[in-house]
C-alpha cells in the first residue's frame, strides 16, 4: 500500500504518525508523573498543616486541660477555612476527637482505623473513609513541652479535589498535545513540499525508474565510463570502463577509492581543479593506450566532480582506418567520375567534329597516362588501404587543377600493422591537402610526394610551390586549433606531429618565401616491420 502512495501524503502521514506515538507515550509519562507529584505535593501540605497544628500551644493546652478543650475546635475551624482541606481532626491519646468539621463528631472515637501508628509516636499517611468520604489521611503525633505524646492530629484532604487536580493537568497536557500535533502536521506538510521541490516534483517509483534506467544505460554503453565526485572519491564504473581496467591489468572494484590510488594517470584531478573540460586526448594506463574525454560536472556553478570517457585506442583507429579506407575510396570513385565525365564530353565533341585521328590519339593518350598512374602505385604500394587512399589524392588534385606527383622509391608491403596505415594516411593526406591548397591560387601548381627507404628509416618528403610559411606562423604550425585560415581549422599539422611522435619519428619543415615549403619527415623502418 505505501508504495502506491505518493510522496506527499506518504511523508504527512508518516510524520503524523510519529508525532502522534510520541505524544501519546509522552503523554502517559508525564500524565503519571504528574499524578504522583500532585499526590506528593497533597501529602506534604496535609502533613506540614498537622505540624503546623500539633506544635500550637491551642493544642497542647487543650489537650492537658480539660476546661479549654474546645478551644482547639474554634482554631481548627479558622485552620480548616483557609487551607482549604477537608477535614483537621485533633484526638487525645484515646482516639477521642477534640475537634471535627461536624461537631456532632466530637467527643466520639476517630474512625477509620488508621490512626493507630500515630498514637504510638509515628507519622504516618494513608487513605482510608471515616464519618467522611474516603480521603487522604496525614498523622502526626502531639507533644507536650517534657516530650511527652498527649495526642494526635489527622488532617484530611479529599480525593476528589487531589483526582480534580490530576484532571486538570491532563487537560492541560492534551491541549498541549493537541497543539503538537497540529504542529507537527504543519511541519510535515512543509518538509513533504520542500523534498517534492527538491526532487523536481518527481516520486520514489519515478526516481527508482530513472536511476535503474540511468545504470542499464551506463552499462550498456561501450565506451568506458568513470565518475568522481569532488573529493575525488569514485562513485560510478561501468561494465566497458571494468573490461579496459582488466586489460590495462588493473584488478578489483574502484567504487570508493580515490582516483588517484587507483588510476594516477587519469588527471581527473586536474579537472577538478581547474573546472575545464579535455577532449580527444590519450592516456596510457599501464602501456595501454585509450582516448580519453574528460568534463567537470558543475551544479549551480559549482564543481561537484568530474566524468571521463575512454575507449581501447587500437579499436579506435582500426575503425578510423576502415572509415579512412572507404573515404579514400568513395573520394577516388568520385573524382574519377568526374575526370571520367569530363574526358568524355572531349571525346563527344570529337565524334561530332568527326576529327577520328585526334580522338584516336586522345584515346590511347589517357588509357596510357591512367594505366602508367595506376601501375606505379600499385606496384611499390601493395597494401590496398594505402594505394586507394594515394590513388583518390591524385584524381583530387587533378580535380582540383594541381599536379601531384607520388614517387616510390622502395615498396611498401602489405603486411604493415592497420595501427601504422592509419598514422601513415594521417601524415600523407593532411600534407598532401595542405600542399593542393597552398598552391591553388598559385601560377605553378605542383606538388611532390616522394618515398624512399634510407638506412632503415622511411622518409617521406612532401613539397608544394606555394608562397610559403611566415616565420612568426612557423613556430606554432604544430599547435592544437592554431590556424590563419579561420575557426574549426588548425588541427591537420597538429594530428601530423602526433602520429610522427608515435612512430618515434623526426619532423623537419624548409620554407621558402614565394617558392614553397618542403616537409620531411623520417620514420624508424624495419624492412616488412615498419
Amino acid at each position: 500500500m505505501l508504495k502506491k502512495l505518493r510522496l506527499r501524503p506518504l511523508i504527512i502521514l508518516l510524520v503524523c504518525l510519529v508525532v502522534v506515538l510520541s505524544l501519546f507515550i509522552t503523554d502517559i509519562l508525564i500524565s503519571r508523573h504528574v499524578t504522583e507529584t500532585i499526590k506528593e505535593d497533597q501529602e506534604e501540605k496535609a502533613k506540614m498543616i498537622a505540624r503546623i497544628v500539633a506544635k500550637d500551644d491551642i493544642v497542647r493546652q487543650g489537650l492537658i486541660v480539660e476546661e479549654e478543650a474546645q478551644n482547639i475546635q474554634s482554631y481548627t475551624a479558622d485552620i480548616l477555612e483557609t487551607t482549604d482541606v477537608l477535614f483537621i481532626v485533633v484526638m487525645d491519646m484515646e482516639g477521642i476527637r477534640k475537634s471535627h468539621p461536624n461537631e456532632e463528631n466530637i467527643g466520639l472515637p476517630f474512625e477509620g482505623g488508621d490512626e493507630k501508628a500515630v498514637l504510638e509516636g509515628e507519622e504516618s499517611t494513608s487513605i482510608s473513609k471515616g464519618t467522611m468520604v474516603t480521603s487522604l489521611r496525614t498523622f502526626t503525633p502531639v507533644y507536650d513541652e517534657q516530650g511527652g505524646q498527649i495526642g494526635a492530629v489527622a488532617v484530611g484532604i479529599s480525593l476528589e479535589k487531589v483526582e480534580e487536580s490530576v484532571f486538570g493537568s491532563h487537560l492541560k497536557l492534551l491541549v498541549g498535545s493537541l497543539f503538537g500535533l497540529i504542529a507537527g502536521l504543519i511541519g510535515a506538510i512543509l518538509i513533504a513540499s520542500y523534498i517534492k521541490r527538491t526532487l523536481y516534483g518527481l516520486e520514489p517509483f519515478a526516481i527508482a525508474k530513472i536511476l535503474q534506467e540511468r545504470d542499464t544505460m551506463l552499462q550498456s554503453v561501450r565506451e568506458g565510463i568513470i565518475a568522481v565526485d569532488k573529493e575525488s572519491r569514485i562513485v560510478l564504473v561501468n561494465k566497458s570502463a571494468l573490461s579496459i581496467f582488466k586489460k590495462a591489468g588493473l584488478r578489483g572494484d574502484p567504487v570508493g577509492m580515490k582516483i588517484s590510488e587507483y588510476m594516477p594517470s587519469s588527471r581527473l584531478d586536474r579537472v577538478l581543479e581547474s573546472g575545464k573540460e579535455e577532449l580527444d586526448e590519450e592516456l596510457e594506463i599501464n602501456g595501454m593506450s585509450c582516448l580519453v574525454n574528460r568534463v567537470p560536472l558543475q551544479v549551480d556553478g559549482h564543481v561537484v566532480g568530474a566524468i571521463s570517457t575512454f575507449r581501447d585506442k587500437t579499436e579506435v583507429d582500426l575503425l578510423a582506418e576502415q572509415l579512412t579506407g572507404v573515404k579514400s575510396y568513395a573520394e577516388a570513385l568520385r573524382a574519377q567520375s568526374h575526370e571520367f565525365m569530363n574526358k568524355l564530353q572531349v571525346i563527344l565533341g570529337m565524334v561530332r567534329l568527326e576529327n577520328y585521328d585526334q580522338l584516336t590519339s586522345f584515346i590511347n593518350e589517357t588509357v596510357q597516362n591512367r594505366h602508367k598512374e595506376i601501375g606505379v602505385v600499385t606496384t611499390n604500394i601493395e597494401n590496398p588501404v594505402l594505394s586507394g587512399f594515394i590513388l583518390g589524392k591524385l584524381s583530387y588534385a587533378r580535380e582540383s587543377g594541381v599536379q601531384l606527383s607520388i614517387n616510390t622509391e622502395m615498396r611498401i608491403p602489405e603486411s604493415i600493422p592497420p595501427s601504422t596505415i592509419h598514422e601513415l594516411i594521417t601524415i600523407l593526406g593532411n600534407l598532401i591537402d595542405n600542399g593542393i591548397e597552398a598552391v591553388k591560387n598559385r601560377q605553378d601548381k605542383e606538388v611532390k610526394v616522394t618515398l624512399s627507404n634510407n638506412e632503415q628509416m622511411l622518409k617521406i618528403v612532401v613539397e608544394d610551390s606555394g608562397v610559403g610559411i611566415k616565420d612568426r606562423v612557423l613556430k606554432n604550425i604544430f599547435s592544437k586549433g592554431y590556424s590563419t585560415k579561420g575557426p574549426n581549422r588548425g588541427y591537420g599539422l597538429f594530428l601530423v606531429k602526433t602520429s610522427v611522435d608515435k612512430l618515434g619519428g623526426t619532423l623537419i619543415v624548409d620554407t621558402f618565401q614565394n617558392k614553397g615549403t618542403i616537409f620531411q619527415i623520417n620514420i624508424p623502418y624495419g624492412g616488412e616491420q615498419l
